[in-house]
């Protein structure tokens, strides 16, 4: 617990909590105002495109250049982004100008991510990485669960409007607080154009996980097939069903937003304390209940009359796959941040988090299109998740169990 450590976590509270509040309320806006689920999807999937694409270059960025002067660029880059879409949404087309910001919001997101990211282990001592990773990760989950909650009332009473400033506020004094961080930084003497410079580090990642660490591809595999076919289900499917299903209010879906937060809380809390007891060769376990953790949403939609208890059950299950996922998620960052060098650390973890990304446009679309037909009987969409996650579950367990 550094001075710099306990900066990049402040900073990362403030900066991630007014970004869990425009993640929350810009898509529940689209979705309440145009009434369609498939549009929701689709405006999903594309809004995650730059976040794929920016996530493999922003390692290589990372890697480059200083990641302090990184963090409060983007910070003040995305307050910039807000105040001028504060300005304009009420006097232009709502779906073109949404869409836009959210391409931009998501774009900063996968630059700002593997910058931090990559800092830890510059940072803190070999042997508190993952718990390093665990506190960071706390953090996010802190701001996911607080800021659709606060982001639910406000917009259910106020509207966007205080969203938006309250947003901006977030971003300025987050970049603020940045500017006091050190981070050890060498600058690189190269010539290169850019291009080339991006070539040739994304080619040295790709060549180090194929020809060094072929176990990271097949770990890229199965988190992509995981974010096809579970993430991208509580994305869509969530407010879908509490929206259009349940008839729920926004007060209580961000309630629910919360509860999922509350679950990645738990799980890093549960990962910092288990730290090394933790294998990898088992964690197909945390997968396996992740998917588990669907069923019982299944079982009460199909035979469950009562809204209520369909919130309840839905909301704790939700709790339980994000718990699971978490854990699985701070193990395998953890695993690449330990097999990989410190000088290219950024650009493997960037390629990582990019490629297990490109399935959840994908991912969101279909499930946009799914439950638009079923929204009536979710329950059927829901035993696809289940279905094709446990798959995944089982292949996982091959993978890693022979490391």
């Amino acid at each position: 617990m550094n001075k710099n450590f306990i900066f990049i976590v402040i900073g990362q509270i403030i900066s991630l909590f007014g970004n869990s509040i425009l993640r929350f309320t810009l898509p529940l806006y689209l979705l309440r105002i145009t009434e369609s689920i498939s549009l929701f999807g689709i405006v999903s999937a594309i809004s995650f495109i730059p976040l794929i694409i920016m996530s493999l270059i922003g390692g290589v960025i990372a890697d480059r250049k200083n990641k302090r002067n990184i963090m409060v660029f983007l910070d003040f880059f995305t307050a910039f982004i807000i105040f001028i879409y504060t300005i304009i949404y009420n006097h232009i087309s709502l779906i073109p100008c949404l869409i836009i910001t959210l391409i931009i919001l998501y774009g900063i997101q996968g630059t700002y991510h593997p910058t931090v990211q990559s800092s830890i282990p510059l940072i803190v001592s070999k042997d508190k990485i993952m718990q390093g990773n665990s506190i960071i990760n706390l953090v996010n989950s802190l701001a996911n669960f607080s800021g659709p909650i606060i982001g639910g009332i406000l917009f259910g009473i106020y509207g966007i409007n205080p969203i938006l400033i309250v947003s901006i506020i977030c971003f300025l004094f987050s970049a603020i607080l940045e500017l006091f961080i050190i981070i050890p930084f060498k600058k690189s003497t190269y010539s290169e154009k850019t291009f080339s410079i991006l070539k040739k580090d994304l080619s040295l990642s790709f060549n180090f996980m194929i020809k060094e660490k072929p176990i990271l591809w097949k770990s890229i595999l199965i988190i992509s097939l995981f974010n096809l076919f579970m993430s991208s289900m509580l994305i869509v499917g969530i407010p879908s069903i509490f929206i259009k299903t349940l008839k729920l209010s926004d007060n209580l879906y961000g309630i629910t937003q919360g509860i999922l937060g509350i679950g990645s809380i738990f799980g890093g809390i549960v990962t910092g304390i288990l730290n090394t007891k933790l294998n990898i060769k088992k964690s197909y376990y945390l997968l396996l209940g992740a998917t588990i953790s669907i069923f019982p949403m299944i079982i009460t939609l199909i035979i469950s009359k009562s809204i209520i208890i369909n919130y309840i059950i839905i909301s704790i299950m939700g709790f339980s796959i994000m718990t699971f996922a978490t854990m699985f998620s701070i193990q395998m960052i953890t695993f690449v941040q330990i097999q990989t060098p410190t000088e290219i650390s950024g650009k493997v973890i960037s390629c990582l988090l990019g490629l297990s990304l490109c399935a959840m446009p994908i991912g969101q679309a279909l499930y946009g299109i799914l439950f638009q037909n079923w929204i009536s009987t979710p329950w059927i969409v829901l035993i696809i998740s289940l279905l094709s996650s446990l798959i995944i579950s089982f292949f996982s367990k091959f993978t890693f169990q022979n490391l």
